[in-house]
């Protein structure tokens, strides 16, 4: 089987196969960067069918796949910047939390911070001023000290 996977007719469809199957890797999951390899096997199975297999193992061979390589790759990069987004992550700091609303997720427990609040999607550990605060209860945030929060019932 292997002997056949090898041979001067079947091994370029073996390679455009393989690199065909690195691009769509490539378009189901951007940024693996799968693209190159793709591409540089995809050139190298179509040079063999023109210059057969011997090619690929010549300086010439060797060096215009290297090449075809550096193409695909900055092209690779090119586009990733075209299509990506320009916008910034979002982050959450000590100071924007303070005055936000959320919900208790878990008991919230007045000097302890084993309660636990999500606000905005994320969940935060938490403390009140005074008693407990039921999950599902929605709360405000009214100081912020690391990664855990200081609320009040709304």
């Amino acid at each position: 089987m292997f002997e056949l996977l090898l041979s001067p007719a079947v091994l370029p469809w073996v390679l455009i196969v393989i690199g065909a199957a690195l691009l769509l890797i490539e378009a189901g999951s951007p940024g693996f960067f799968m693209a190159v390899p793709g591409t540089a096997l995809i050139f190298l199975g179509v040079t063999s069918f023109f210059f057969g297999l011997e090619f690929l193992s010549s300086p010439l061979g060797i060096t215009l796949t290297v090449f075809a390589a550096i193409i695909a790759a900055v092209i690779t990069v090119f586009m990733y910047k075209k299509i990506s987004p320009d916008q910034k992550p979002t982050t959450s700091g000590q100071d924007s939390l303070i005055g936000k609303t959320g919900f208790v997720t878990t008991e919230v427990v007045f000097d302890s911070i084993s309660g636990k609040v999500e606000i905005d999607g994320v969940v935060w550990s938490a403390k009140c001023i005074d008693g407990t605060i039921p999950p599902g209860t929605k709360i405000e945030v009214t100081a912020a000290s690391g990664v855990h929060l200081t609320v009040k019932k709304v």
